[in-house]
């Protein structure tokens, strides 16, 4: 995929609703993305392939299906093996980032991350995979 592509479809995974509804309106409103939200693991595989996201945000601690998992589960499909994946959590200690990256994520934003700010960071994020 080259680097010069525009993002703009994306799929949000966050079972609180609250931080759903904040990281909507941050990349909908302010980054201009389309965006498809799900608030479970197995909504996201249900979703994805009629939404074909270019860059896919996932919580970390979900009930049921945690996002690593998911994120196991989204690469088993050939068509999104290598999109860009981001988690979104409050366990951003070293060896959990560094836990996050090796199992395949291009980026950790920790929460509570800023309205404001997301969408550019998403960008930084998007660029220098």
């Amino acid at each position: 995929m080259p680097n010069d592509e525009t993002l703009k479809r994306i799929l949000l995974v966050e079972d609180e609703e609250d931080i759903r509804a904040v990281a909507e309106i941050a990349l909908e409103s302010v980054g201009g993305f389309q965006l498809k939200v799900c608030a479970s693991g197995p909504e996201a595989l249900e979703s994805i392939a009629g939404f074909a996201p270019q860059l896919i945000i996932l919580d970390v601690m979900m009930p049921g299906m945690e996002g690593p998992e998911t994120l196991r589960e989204i690469r088993k499909l050939p068509e999104y093996a290598l999109t860009p994946a981001v988690f979104m959590t409050a366990k951003v200690q070293a060896d959990e980032i560094q836990s996050y990256l090796a199992g395949g994520a291009t980026g950790v934003i920790p929460k509570p991350f800023d309205p404001m700010t997301l969408s550019d960071r998403i960008l930084e994020i998007w660029q220098s995979r």
